[in-house]
């Protein structure tokens, strides 16, 4: 099956939103064994809406549209397919009764308008909406199987996932769903990363590795055809292996989570407990830490020493260190080591991780832009402090700073 997303909404070519929707869909019909072959963003116009369901009947099997089912006049998705199918607009009952039920429990006035979001075309399938009002459809058109689901991702998610994909399963014959697996890799930019496994992917029939990069982490997607998951990890198996034998030291994970994930995951396991201090990344590294449900079991909190009067208050880094003639400075191995053993002395956690450094955009104590120390201490352990020259812009840096000492805990964690 080929197949085609519609993504439709003005606000999407105006850039006011990100079209995070097409990245969802892409990933679960890959799942499923559909060829994602085109996707197509349109404004709120009804000609151009028109032509872009005429153009994707001629080359998908599949087209799933997002958007334009909500209650304003500008929400057209329905309006448009039903005429150029040839069907009516039709009211879903249940639907309906849930619109109004809950205008009445908050005792606001329903206008008309509200009962768009109610309609379905004929002849097509509900596909029911859990945290929205707006009802989705299914529908078989000349081969084409059509799936319409509403544009607020909370939306169009639970719909496709426990709704869509049933339904599209019901209508496939001899497709064999692709089976997915994701490495994640922390401390290896990807053109590195690349070049170790450049034989291997210029080789590669069945599986397929795909490198991806995002901001300090890189992900390979291997994929097989396979009916079951079982039969997906055995094709798979040899693949991975080598792959782990050639990068294990930056292997953090083999499903798609942030290293964060695992660090927390490897301290509860543990049982052991994690401060920070931060100068130069100004809570970054605390907020990615504590975005980690659960966090707080292994979290004790962190300190944002931006300034070097905070340094020596509150983690007692003398101000020689810090600052004056020959000192050497806020940014220095000395300090990050210094912050970090303070951390352990004042709170008791098992592990400090302070990052100290110069995110730009000029330099710092005579030191270049990008220049980071990352200080390690744990209990009963020596210090070790890691030195980056990390380059780009000054959210760049401190993301990059901010992973890297995570991706240093990490390293410790695994092999201790």
């Amino acid at each position: 099956m080929k197949a085609e997303i519609i993504a439709v909404g003005t606000e999407l070519l105006l850039g006011q939103i990100v079209n995070t929707n097409a990245q969802f869909l892409s990933r679960e019909c890959a799942a499923l064994g559909v060829d994602m072959y085109f996707q197509t963003v349109v404004g709120d116009n009804e000609q151009r809406l028109l032509d872009s369901f005429k153009l994707a009947v001629s080359r998908a099997d599949v087209v799933i549209c997002t958007g334009g089912l909500g209650p304003t006049q500008d929400d057209l998705t329905k309006d448009v397919l039903a005429a150029f199918i040839g069907r009516e607009l039709i009211v879903h009952e249940p639907s309906m009764k849930t619109i109004t039920e809950m205008f009445e429990s908050r005792g606001i006035h329903m206008v008309e308008s509200n009962r768009r979001q109610a309609m379905m075309i004929e002849g097509s399938d509900p596909l029911h909406n859990e945290t929205g009002l707006a009802v989705g459809n299914a529908f078989t058109y000349g081969g084409t199987h059509f799936i319409l689901l509403p544009g607020p991702p909370k939306e169009m998610k639970p719909m496709f996932t426990k709704y869509a994909v049933p339904w599209l399963r019901a209508r496939m014959t001899n497709e064999i769903p692709l089976y997915s697996k994701m490495l994640k890799f922390a401390g290896i930019g990807e053109s590195n990363l690349e070049h170790q496994l450049l034989d291997l992917i210029q080789a590669q029939t069945d599986p397929t590795i795909a490198p991806y990069a995002k901001e300090s982490e890189v992900t390979i997607r291997l994929t097989t055809r396979a009916q079951t998951a079982s039969e997906g990890e055995r094709n798979l198996h040899a693949t991975e292996q080598e792959i782990r034998t050639r990068l294990g030291e930056h292997l953090y994970a083999d499903q798609d989570v942030p290293i964060e994930t695992i660090v927390l995951q490897l301290l509860g396991e543990k049982n052991q407990t994690l401060t920070v201090a931060e100068s130069c990344t100004g809570g970054l590294l605390s907020d990615l830490i504590t975005s980690v449900p659960g966090s707080s079991q292994s979290f004790l909190g962190g300190i944002i020493c931006y300034s070097n009067a905070l340094k020596h208050k509150l983690l007692g880094v003398p101000m020689e260190v810090l600052e004056g003639e020959g000192s050497p400075g806020a940014v220095s191995s000395e300090t990050a080591t210094l912050l970090a053993e303070q951390l352990i002395t004042v709170t008791g956690s098992d592990f400090g991780l302070s990052v100290t450094g110069v995110a730009g955009p000029s330099p710092s104590e005579g030191k270049p832009v990008g220049l980071v120390y990352i200080g390690f201490a744990q209990k009963n352990a020596a210090t070790r402090v890691i030195t980056l020259q990390l380059s780009g812009n000054r959210e760049s840096i401190k993301h990059r700073a901010a992973k890297n000492a995570l991706y240093q805990l990490w390293k410790q964690l695994k092999d201790s």
